[in-house]
Formats: structure tokens, C-alpha cells, sequence
């Protein structure tokens, strides 16, 4: 099952940033990383199992604050 993973992080730098795409395409099963919103803070994931729950903790401990916004099942278009 092809999920999308949106969080929100405190990013207050371009470093940050960097970090969070990087630890977002080091968990397991990750199709794509990306950044959305105004202020480039909600961080996108796209894959295959991936676990919601692990990654937000540890963006938490590598990163900073996060909240999961939503997790929802990415359906093919025919």
C-alpha cells in the first residue's frame, strides 16, 4: 500500500531543511521527499510501508518539533 505521510516541522533554517529531506529518504520503503506549504515546513513522504508513527520521532530527535498532519493511502490514477 502506497501511502503519503505529511508532517509538520519547526525548521528554522535552510540546514534544517536539508536535514529533514534527508532523514525523511533514509527511512524504509521511501518513493519521495518533499517540501510543501508557504514557509517550506510541511514535509512530504511517499512510499510503501513506511511507518508514520517512527519517522515523526525521529524527525523529533534529529530535527525538531514535528506533528504528523495526515497519513492517507495514494490510489492510482487509471
Amino acid at each position: 500500500m502506497t501511502q503519503k505521510i505529511v508532517m509538520k516541522v519547526q525548521m528554522n533554517c535552510q540546514k534544517c531543511q536539508t536535514k529533514a529531506l534527508t532523514v525523511g529518504a533514509e527511512a524504509n520503503g521511501v518513493n519521495f521527499v518533499g517540501l510543501e506549504g508557504a514557509d517550506k515546513d510541511k514535509v512530504v513522504v511517499i512510499g510503501d510501508g513506511v511507518d508514520a508513527a517512527t519517522l515523526a520521532t525521529t524527525m523529533r530527535k534529529k530535527v525538531g518539533h514535528t506533528d504528523i498532519i495526515s497519513v492517507a493511502e495514494v490510489k492510482k490514477g487509471n
